[in-house]
Parts: structure tokens; C-alpha cells; sequence
């Protein structure tokens, strides 16, 4: 039979209350007090409840990962790992538990409302979205990370346009001018995309460094999925049936770049040869891709961790301090995937000039 409470305290000679304060608030006994009772629940194979801990002290220790996608989809994004390992690293340095939260029947509000979590990190929430407010006014601790800036909220990003326009410059000193960009489909129910939110930054930045260039890039060229492989590999596909003949291929995220090499490769098209591909994250798979893959890299495990810490600094009432907005920087990694643009297609590009 597990030990109680009671077994303790009469095993001890002292009250349940000192039992209780020896495991949660052991500074109101003197520690030689605090430290028998704790002697005394070892030898018996006590350990507190739980939950009855959680209500005593009014924490959970616990953070929330907040995803405005269902979990099947965002699991199947590798920066996403990447990021997660980041958050617990963090959170696991404080002594805390990672909970990650999607949406509950389509809601996020209902998501949070059931979440057992001293405070949120929402990644990839913008400010069109329709629970927003809602979400604020719960008044649960919570950091943005690659979300619009919201008023009152603290936020982690790292700079998409500039790494976004580091991409569309390099190749454009390679010669390319037909491109096409696989940008990131916003999560249910927006239906369209929000220009302060990841995808608009990127695409900002692509479309300065094209126009500098004399090169414009219409929506036509401008084909959103979901941020896997399969995304990546569809949305190619699509471009290809519209009758677009890309020599450069933009990816938003390093998955879709994925996809997009192989449904090349499935037209019997060669990267980078055919079609330059550049990706952005630098995931771990990046380096072994064949060929390596091109794409900007931005720090995701430093920005799980900095979040995760950002949070746990912020005070318990959010209304108590002022928000704190953090950008990390992105550099481009050239490799294998990108080259001159083929000859032929050059010729051809500046003969319709």
C-alpha cells in the first residue's frame, strides 16, 4: 500500500502541514526539521502527489509549445524537431516539462484552456488570426516566435527578409531570372497571407533583391503547401502543369526544398544543372542532401532555447512588464544545389528582353 501523508507525519511526530511544507515550501521549517521529514518519507517510499503539488504551489512546472497546426503536420517538418530540442534544453535546465499544444477540434483557445502549462511559446501565430484576442486575454504568459508582432507580447524571430534576400542575390549573380518560390501556406482558417507573418518578410525579401535586378516576380511564381517534403514536391508539380519552366527555385523552408529536388529529379531534370534549388532553416539534413542543399540558415535550436528562457524570465501577470522583442540573424551556406543558370535558358531569357 503507497504511504501517505499521515504515515509520514506520525512517523516524523510532526503535523501533515510540516510534511507538506518540508516538500513545498521548505524555508518555513528550520532544515534540520525539513530535512528529517524528507529522511523519514525516503525510508518509507513516500513521495508527494502530484497534482496536490501543483495546487499547493499554483505551478505546474510545465511550458506550453503552441503549434496553430495539428501536430501530424508540424512533426512532419524537421525544423520543427530542431526547434522542440532547443525549447527543452532550455526548459529541462530549469527543471521543466515541455506540453505541446494544437489546436482541440479546430480551436486554439480550447487547446489552452485545457493546457496544464505555466506559460506558452506560440509558434507561427499571427495577428489574423481569428482567436488572437482571445489568446490574449487568457492571460497566460507567452512568447511569439515567427509570429507578427503583436501588441503587449514578447517575441523571438530571426531576420527572414535579409536571409530571404541573401537567397534571391546569390542567385542572381548566377545568372538565374526565372524563378519560382514555394512559400509556407498559412495554418486554418486564414486564407491568405499575412505580410508581416514568416512568408511575407521572405517573400519582401526575395522581391527587393530581385528588383534591384530589374526582375519582377508576379504572384503566378508565388506557390504556397504545407512545410514538408510531400508540400514541396506538390507545389513544384503545380508550378511545372501551369507551364512554369523555372531555372531557380525558392523554398521557404528547407522540406519543401526537399520535395521540390526530388519531383525535379522525378522530370528527369538534374539540380543543379537543370534547376537551382536554395532552401532556408539548414537543417541537419541539409549537408547530406544529393546534392548538398544551398539555403539560409537561421539558428533554430538557439531560437527554442532563447524563447523557452525569454518565458520563464517574464513576470507571472504579463500586464506587469513590458514586452521584449529579440531577432536573431541569418547568414546563406552555398553548396551543391546551386549554380549558373543553364546556357540555353540564359540565351533565351535575354533574346525576349
Amino acid at each position: 500500500m503507497r504511504p501517505t501523508i499521515a504515515d509520514v507525519a506520525r512517523e516524523a511526530g510532526v503535523s501533515k502541514t510540516a510534511v507538506s511544507f518540508a516538500f513545498n515550501t521548505p524555508q518555513r521549517l528550520s532544515p534540520d526539521t525539513a530535512a528529517r521529514i524528507r529522511d523519514v518519507a525516503e525510508t518509507l517510499g513516500y513521495r508527494p502527489h502530484p497534482v496536490a503539488r501543483m495546487l499547493t504551489q499554483r505551478r505546474t512546472m510545465a511550458v506550453g509549445i503552441l503549434t496553430p497546426q495539428a501536430l501530424s503536420v508540424i512533426f512532419s517538418n524537421p525544423f520543427f524537431g530542431a526547434f522542440s530540442e532547443g525549447c527543452a534544453l532550455a526548459a529541462e535546465e530549469s527543471g521543466y516539462a515541455l506540453q505541446f499544444i494544437s489546436p482541440v477540434h479546430g480551436s486554439l483557445v480550447r487547446a489552452i484552456g485545457r493546457a496544464t502549462v505555466d506559460g506558452v511559446v506560440a509558434i507561427g501565430l499571427q495577428d489574423d488570426h481569428p482567436e488572437v484576442e482571445q489568446i490574449r486575454r487568457a492571460g497566460v504568459p507567452m512568447v511569439m516566435v515567427d509570429s507578427s508582432v503583436m501588441a503587449g507580447m514578447s517575441s523571438i524571430d530571426v531576420d527572414d527578409e535579409a536571409g530571404a534576400r541573401s537567397a534571391a542575390e546569390h542567385l542572381v549573380q548566377l545568372g538565374h531570372r526565372e524563378f519560382l518560390v514555394l512559400g509556407v501556406e498559412p495554418p486554418p482558417p486564414a486564407t491568405g497571407l499575412s505580410p508581416d507573418g514568416v512568408t511575407g518578410r521572405r517573400l519582401r525579401g526575395y522581391r527587393s533583391a530581385l528588383a534591384r535586378a530589374g526582375i519582377s516576380l508576379g504572384d503566378d511564381r508565388v506557390l504556397v503547401g504545407p512545410a514538408s517534403v510531400l508540400g514541396g514536391s506538390i507545389a513544384f508539380e503545380r508550378a511545372w502543369e501551369d507551364g512554369l519552366r523555372p531555372t531557380a527555385v525558392m523554398a521557404m523552408s528547407d522540406a519543401m526544398a526537399v520535395g521540390a529536388m526530388r519531383a525535379i529529379g522525378d522530370r528527369g531534370l538534374g539540380v543543379p544543372d537543370d534547376v537551382s534549388v536554395v532552401g532556408f532553416d539548414d537543417i541537419d539534413l541539409a549537408p547530406h542532401t544529393n546534392p548538398p542543399l544551398t539555403t539560409v540558415h537561421q539558428p533554430t535550436r538557439q531560437k527554442g532555447e532563447e524563447a523557452v528562457r525569454l518565458l520563464l524570465s517574464l513576470p507571472i501577470r504579463p500586464e506587469q512588464g513590458e514586452p521584449i522583442h529579440r531577432q536573431l540573424a541569418t547568414h546563406l551556406v552555398v553548396r551543391g544545389s546551386t549554380a549558373r543558370a543553364p546556357q540555353s535558358r540564359l540565351e533565351v531569357a535575354v533574346a525576349m528582353d
